[in-house]
């Protein structure tokens, strides 16, 4: 496994990148309003990579960036990075964790990893989860934000 990679992309195509699978950390479902409100769903699924970790394949020029912390619990600063051309969000960065990149299991292409390596190890916020979903069985659940790397 550690020399496999994988790709992800936009809706679109039009923004992609690739990635070592050895890499991938900090495999995450979150329940926060941010979170819900971004994704245009109930909850978003995320996994780490820190910036040399990313191979930008192409449209890296396509990326249209949006931040701030009004509504982050941290008080941190979040940016999001979305495709240009289709408005897919691809990663958001915090101003807390400078490197990291929280990249979203949606875009991977192979969706057989996402039952696999991509797997939420964490759930996230459960305190502000939908009442019909009753969250991951078997994973650590943190009701904020999970201390991740502590």
């Amino acid at each position: 496994m550690s020399s496999e990679k994988a790709t992800a992309s936009c809706f679109c195509g039009a923004v992609k990148y690739e990635f070592a699978l050895k890499d991938v950390k900090d495999t995450h479902l979150c329940n926060c309003s941010d979170c819900r409100k971004i994704s245009a769903s109930m909850f978003a699924t995320n996994f780490c990579l820190l910036d040399d970790e990313i191979t930008w394949l192409s449209g890296k020029d396509k990326l249209t960036r949006w931040g701030q912390s009004a509504t982050i619990a941290s008080g941190n600063t979040m940016t999001n990075s979305f495709c240009s051309v289709c408005g897919t969000i691809l990663n958001r960065q915090s101003s807390g964790f400078p490197g990291a990149n929280f990249l979203r299991v949606g875009t991977v292409d192979d969706i057989k990893l996402h039952d696999e390596i991509l797997k939420p190890g964490v759930e996230q916020f459960t305190t502000t989860r939908v009442a019909w979903y009753h969250g991951i069985d078997g994973v650590n659940k943190a009701e904020g934000q999970f201390p991740f790397g502590k």
